[in-house]
């Protein structure tokens, strides 16, 4: 697979979210397919693990320790820290104070079984504690040997830039996709490529809907975080059927799956520079070789152009969450 570069690390264009593998979308609890969904990633070249120590809490770690196991020297593993969460799984806020960085990180290495973490996140910025003061520790981190990496996920431009001034920014994690594409309207982006770092899409397949297997309210069980999101409710998914619509009429043309299209028109955003990289998650082998393909689609300017009229910059219904406020801090 061709690889793309996070500033200091070179990984593969698509890597692996884990997230859903252990928790969030009611789809979890087989700890064995998910470990051979991972394995099998790695055997298609994928070399990007993505996790964090809020998923499951703490047992997605503990799954991608698992999976890697005796393929260590084959994996960039990343994780973060910040959303801290309770032993009983109770949310207990944005956490970005030192000392809490110090302990995470430690507990993340063991839960994970390796040595030092490749890239690390500043999973979302605490408004309480300084950017500063949280990026001194993960500098600590670096010096010591525990990471090799540094990153920051839902940041604004400025606090990019601060972040940076303590120490480099490799990566900046941000929702990117057909429906989602903020980061090329607000600036960060742009801040991304000031310093330097690369970029990492979360959620390039608009949590499963531009696959174009969601369809209502219904397709989700009790437990699944979407029920709760205005892009998935009422009038909201009405219109963003629309799009996912004119997506399919485009890739169908192009003899290619709506996901297959909709990660190819994600990593073309990188395309000229090698600094996008899309993490889509799955929990079936089979959506993960789907997934993969996407690597391998080639869109040219007509291409382009029909998916942007298709599904033009601010034309997705509803925000990206039910409570935006911690993100873009």
């Amino acid at each position: 697979m061709e690889t793309r570069r996070l500033a200091g690390l070179e990984v593969s264009a698509l890597g692996l979210g884990c997230m859903g593998m252990s928790e969030f979308y009611g789809t979890s609890g087989d700890d064995d397919a998910a470990v051979g969904v991972i394995r099998r990633a790695l055997d298609l070249g994928v070399t990007l693990l993505d996790t964090a120590d809020m998923y499951g809490p703490f047992t997605n770690e503990r799954l991608v320790g698992r999976a890697l196991a005796g393929r260590r020297d084959q994996v960039v593993v990343a994780t973060k820290f910040g959303n801290e969460r309770g032993p009983g799984g109770e949310r207990l806020g944005v956490n970005g104070r030192p000392e809490y960085v110090r302990s995470a990180c430690d507990a993340s290495l063991e839960r994970l079984g390796v040595d030092v973490i490749d890239l690390y996140y500043q999973h979302r910025v605490d408004p309480d504690v300084a950017v500063e003061e949280t990026w001194g520790a993960i500098a600590e981190l670096v010096e010591a040997g525990k990471v090799r990496c540094a990153g920051i996920s839902e940041a604004a431009p400025e606090t990019i830039r601060r972040a940076h001034a303590v120490h480099p920014v490799a990566a900046v994690q941000t929702e990117l996709s057909l429906w989602t594409r903020d980061p090329q309207e607000n600036g960060v982006l742009d801040a991304v490529r000031e310093v330097g770092a690369g970029f990492v899409a979360y959620s390039p397949l608009g949590r499963g809907f531009l696959t174009g297997a969601i369809r209502s309210e219904e397709d989700f069980g009790e437990d699944d975080f979407r029920r709760k999101n205005p892009r998935f409710q009422g009038e909201n998914l009405r219109r963003n059927l629309e799009l996912v619509d004119r997506v399919r009429e485009i890739a169908d043309r192009k003899g290619v799956t709506s996901a297959q299209l909709a990660l190819a028109w994600v990593l073309s955003v990188g395309a000229e520079r090698g600094d996008v990289v899309a993490i889509p998650g799955t929990t079936k082998v089979s959506r993960l070789e789907e997934d993969v393909g996407g690597a391998d689609v080639e869109l040219d300017d007509e291409d382009l152009a029909a998916i942007d009229a298709a599904a033009p910059a601010l034309a997705t219904a509803g925000d990206r969450y039910p409570d935006m406020s911690p993100v873009h801090r």
